[in-house]
């Protein structure tokens, strides 16, 4: 009966195109992350807060990663990184997330994983969910920054998902 769903599932129509989507929505992600820290490096020294946030960004698309792989918890969920720290940690992300999607299969999108939050509550969500939640959060987070930058008289990157397709940056 299992195999039967599964087989339902992938031969149903786009499933491949959503995991193209979603290959492209990350290399997306990557870049922003990028533009973000480019732009925070314009000024003599980052401010502290979207500095932060930045950071939370990062670490958080880590840790789903690593729940979704299976892989203890490597980093606070608010670490305390440097630029240069951040700009490495975008690189080995976009690096890591690449090979892992370059790995799933269709049928991969809709396989569970169960995982602890950071209250220590126990859930289970689908591959697709996670991966929608980690660009749906980073973006989330991406926006505060640029407005805590524009507030503070500053220029916040430019980091809308059209700019980045019209430009083939993605």
């Amino acid at each position: 009966m299992y195999s039967r769903g599964l087989a339902a599932f992938c031969a149903r129509p786009g499933i491949m195109e959503l995991l193209e989507h979603l290959r492209r929505q990350f290399a997306y992600d990557a870049w922003a992350n990028r533009e973000v820290l480019a732009a925070l490096n314009t000024g003599a020294q980052p401010a502290a807060r979207p500095l932060q946030l930045l950071a939370h960004i990062l670490s958080a698309e880590r840790l789903w990663l690593e729940r979704i792989t299976h892989r203890p918890q490597s980093l606070p969920v608010w670490p305390d990184f440097t630029p240069e720290r951040c700009q490495s940690e975008i690189a080995e992300l976009a690096r890591l997330w690449r090979e892992f999607l370059g790995g799933l299969s269709p049928a991969g999108l809709s396989g569970n994983i169960s995982y602890k939050n950071s209250k220590g509550d126990p859930w289970t969500s689908t591959v697709e969910d996670v991966l929608t939640h980690v660009l749906l959060h980073s973006a989330y987070h991406r926006g505060q920054i640029a407005s805590q930058v524009r507030a503070g008289g500053g220029q916040p990157a430019y980091t809308d998902f059209i700019h980045a397709a019209r430009q083939g940056l993605i």
